[in-house]
């Protein structure tokens, strides 16, 4: 079945634009999608995934390098590279039950046994890399499993040593990660890998809700037809996509920009200068999807509840959310 159209997806505003600027800059640091219960989270995901144009790979090689500029530190295309083929992006499910060797990879048992060879057998990492790596209930996800998704997301090097098995391959890929908070917070360490933050909720009007039940009944009686309906949206958008990954590396970030966003950090007390960079970079992103030379203050607006939220210290005297009190320093610090 053909994934659900990206355009054809109801509200969730704030949850779409996230994506697509994570689609324009992978550097951003993946997305975070926290809320209730079937709100098209991994509907959205899925859907961009199968929007984007494909990546031409490498043909033969487990972990999809680019013919163009293959990782050093690739086991495969260090030996010489071969034929290449147009390959769908990657769209990667960690399961929460997941096993660390399914994961990283591990020895290749069959070959072990009839061969007597030790060769190894990648895991998950290896086939997310250069795509999506799409992690449901993230908040629940087992502490030896976050401990190797920070290192790898630092470094985008998977290292493995297993039964005298020592490997490195690569392992770039956009962390996408989805759950519910009133199951279960998310660790800070892994909390802070995301570059943006977003909050979905169930719609409360009536007209929106009716909109979602209508496309959803009308996709899963006749998949093709509905995206065969939605096909002239869905090249417009990947058009507008690719036009703004090539107009990304132009787009100006004025030193007014620069300091409004420093100023934004500061009057949220958030720490280090993480959350400026990611302010910068997704304003950039946006930017570009919108066909805009220069990031403006209207850029930093939009995107700063996404890139910020997270990145907020406790405050024992202030009862208001994160997202409140964003919104309130956006009005303070980044007057209309």
């Amino acid at each position: 079945m053909p994934a659900f159209p990206f355009t054809a997806i109801v509200a969730q505003e704030e949850m779409k634009r996230a994506l697509l600027i994570a689609a324009v800059d992978p550097t951003i640091g993946g997305v975070l999608v926290f809320g209730d219960r079937g709100t098209g989270k991994s509907t959205a995901i899925r859907a961009l995934a199968a929007l984007l144009p494909k990546i031409r790979a490498v043909a033969g090689c487990p972990y999809s390098c680019s013919p163009d500029s293959p990782a050093a530190d690739c086991p495969h295309c260090s030996q010489g590279r071969g034929k290449t083929h147009m390959i769908p992006v990657p769209v990667v499910d960690l399961p929460l039950g997941a096993t660390e060797d399914r994961v990283v990879g591990a020895l290749d048992l069959e070959r072990a046994l009839t061969r007597g060879e030790k060769a190894f057998e990648p895991g998950l990492l290896a086939r997310a890399n250069r795509g999506f790596l799409y992690i449901d209930e993230v908040n629940l996800l087992e502490d030896h499993l976050v401990d190797l998704l920070l290192d790898v997301a630092a470094s985008g090097v998977n290292t493995v040593e297993r039964e005298g098995l020592s490997l490195r391959h690569p392992a770039r890929f956009v962390l996408v990660g989805s759950g519910n908070p009133e199951e279960g917070e998310l660790r800070p360490q892994l909390l802070d890998r995301f570059g943006l933050a977003c909050e979905v909720g169930t719609p409360t009007e009536i007209a929106t809700r009716i909109e979602v039940v209508r496309r959803r009944d009308a996709y899963e009686r006749d998949p093709e037809g509905f995206c065969a309906a939605h096909a002239k949206s869905e090249k417009a958008l990947q058009k507008r996509i690719v036009a703004a990954r090539d107009r990304l590396g132009s787009v100006s970030v004025p030193d007014a920009v620069l300091e409004a966003a420093a100023r934004l950090c500061l009057a949220l007390g958030t720490d280090g200068l993480r959350g400026e960079l990611t302010l910068m970079r997704t304003a950039r992103s946006l930017a570009a999807l919108d066909g805009a030379e220069t990031v403006g203050i209207a850029h930093l607006r939009q995107v700063a509840p996404s890139a910020l939220r997270h990145r907020l210290r406790r405050n024992p005297l202030d009862e208001s959310g994160s997202t409140a009190r964003v919104a309130r320093a956006i009005t303070e610090v980044l007057p209309q």
